[in-house]
Order: structure tokens, then sequence, then C-alpha cells
């Protein structure tokens, strides 16, 4: 006689229960999942919900943005000056545009050559050593708040690199808030962004094109800038654009170094004023609710919003189109 173990019909019980429980969980972890991809598309649908109906359509009595100041106004003025009254107050805004993409530019000669040159290193030139070294001291840059960073800024580069370089040695004028000193920090910012993503894909490119290029006695740097380089190429468009998305939008960091009056220029030197400049203005002032002022808040977030947006339409578009399959 035989005493004490299960039966095998408790066995087969015991694991029924056990297979139950598994999928009861699997279910719920896919619902929580579900429900988070749900809530981060409802999030993006209130906030174009929110953008269209204060700038393009009201619901009465209220009106839009738009539906008081045409589209070619202001697509056309040069002048923005939307809390001034009566025949001062214009909308166009061009000043603002040219302030961003003047940032925008700054920081893309500083920010993407040195991060496509950290990531070449890191993919092609580091020993795992190094690499342990400079991954987190990239990671620390990117961690560090912006509002630092346009402190930085005001306090330090502008002062003490920017003034004695340009005033004190060429005899140009440069104001205590400017642009240069604001594209400079911004380019510094995305730094980590290109370096991380470029070094992604330099290193997802196929050890067997390397060692080709080797077999036909190719250095190192031509390896690195004629065979992989060209092989990623998609990927670091792709980040580049990404990057340059993220120095669009930039906030804090822009309107401490850089805001003043917007206007239209191309000196760096100037102080000049963002389209997320003027947003963090009109929040912080004293603006009557309702108001065409707190309106063209409005107007300029959705046009930040589609030219983000379409940037990051178009690195998807490139790394899609022409990416490199490899066997």
């Amino acid at each position: 006689m035989f005493s004490g173990g299960p039966t095998r019909s408790e066995e087969t019980s015991s694991l029924r229960r056990k297979v139950s429980w598994t999928r009861v969980r699997e279910q719920i972890i896919q619902g929580v999942l579900f429900l988070c991809s749900f809530l981060s598309i409802v999030t993006t649908l209130s906030i174009i919900y929110v953008l269209v109906t204060e700038s393009l359509f009201a619901f009465p009595p209220h009106k839009a943005f738009f539906q008081e100041v045409s589209f070619y106004e202001f697509f056309t003025e040069t002048r923005w000056t939307p809390q001034s009254d009566g025949p001062q107050q214009h909308f166009g805004v061009l000043p603002l545009v040219c302030g961003t993409m003047l940032i925008t530019g700054i920081s893309a000669m500083i920010g993407l050559p040195m991060g496509l040159m950290i990531a070449v290193y890191l993919s092609e030139y580091s020993s795992p050593r190094s690499r342990r070294w400079v991954k987190p001291a990239l990671e620390i840059l990117a961690g560090v708040p912006t509002v630092v960073y346009g402190y930085f800024a005001l306090r330090f580069l502008t002062p003490m690199v920017i003034v004695p370089i340009f005033q004190d040695g060429l005899g140009l004028t440069v104001l205590g808030k400017n642009a240069l000193s604001g594209g400079i920090v911004v380019g510094l910012m995305i730094i980590p962004m290109v370096a991380s993503l470029s070094e992604d894909v330099l290193r997802s490119v196929p050890n067997s094109l390397r060692e080709s290029g080797y077999a036909l006695g190719s250095t190192k740097f031509d390896v690195s800038t004629k065979i992989v380089v060209p092989a990623a190429l998609s990927g670091i468009l792709a980040s580049f654009l990404l990057a340059l998305s993220r120095s669009i939008g930039e906030t804090m960091a822009v309107t401490i170094a850089s805001a003043g009056f917007p206007t239209i220029t191309a000196n760096p030197l100037t102080h000049i004023q963002t389209m997320t400049a003027f947003i963090v203005e009109v929040t912080q002032g004293e603006v009557v609710t309702n108001s065409i002022q707190e309106k063209s808040l409005y107007a300029v977030a959705l046009m930040l919003f589609i030219i983000t947006m379409m940037m990051n339409l178009i690195s998807q578009w490139v790394l899609s189109r022409f990416r490199e399959v490899y066997q």
C-alpha cells in the first residue's frame, strides 16, 4: 500500500489552476499595457483638440485666434507685438520663427558633428574600458536640467567666453542675452541624443563589412568614414532630425540665455525670441482670459506642434526609406 502522495487527478487539477492563473495574469498585464498605450493616444488627441479649438475653430460665443487674425497676417507680417494695443498690435509670427531657426541652426552646427564624432569613437575606436567611462558621462550630460544650461550660458558662457572673444577681441557688440549662447547650450544638450542613437546604428553594421575593408588594406579611419558611416546613414540622419526637433522645442535654456524682443535678424550676438520663449512669457504675465493675447499663445503652440510633428514624421520616413537590411 502507498500513502501520502497526491493522486493523478489532484496533480492535474493543480496544474490546471496554475495554467488558469497564468492566463489571467497575462491578460491583466496585457490590459495594463493596452491602457498605457491608449492613454498616450488620448493625451495626444487631447493636445490636438485644445490647440485646434483655441486656434482655428472655437465654439460660440468665443472666437478662435484665426477667426480674429487672418492667416495672411500671421504668416507674412514681420512684426510680433500681440501685447500692444490698437494699431501697434501685430501678429506676424516670422520673428519668432526666425529666432527659433537661428537657435536651431547654431545648435546643429555644434551638436550634430560632435555627437556623430563621439558615436564613431564609441563604436569604432574605444576600448570597453573607455566606453564604460564615456557612456555614463553622456548620460549625466543628458540628465542635467535645462534650466541649469540656461544659467550656465547666462552667467558663464556669455560673460567669460563670448564677450572676451567677440566684443573685447573683435570689437563687436554683444548683448547680455544673445542667440549664440543659447544655441551653444542647446547644441550641448542634443549631443547625448545624437551620440547614443548614432552609436546604436553604427554598431548594428555587420562586422563583415569592416573586415572586407581591412582585407583591402584600408585603415580604421577609412573603414569608419567610407564604409561604416555610409552603411548607417539612414539611422544617423534620423537621429539628426530627432535632435533638431528637440532643439526646436527647447524652452527654459533658450528663455534664460537668449530671450528678448522678437526680431528678424541673422546676428547671433543679439537677443531673439523663440516660439517656446514667447509661450513662457505669456504664461508668466497677466493676460486676460479669452483675450487675443492668450489666443496667440495657442496659435504659436499649434505651429510649434506641427513643425516638430513634421520633423518626427520625416525622420521616420528617412529611417524606413533608406534603411539598409543586412543578412
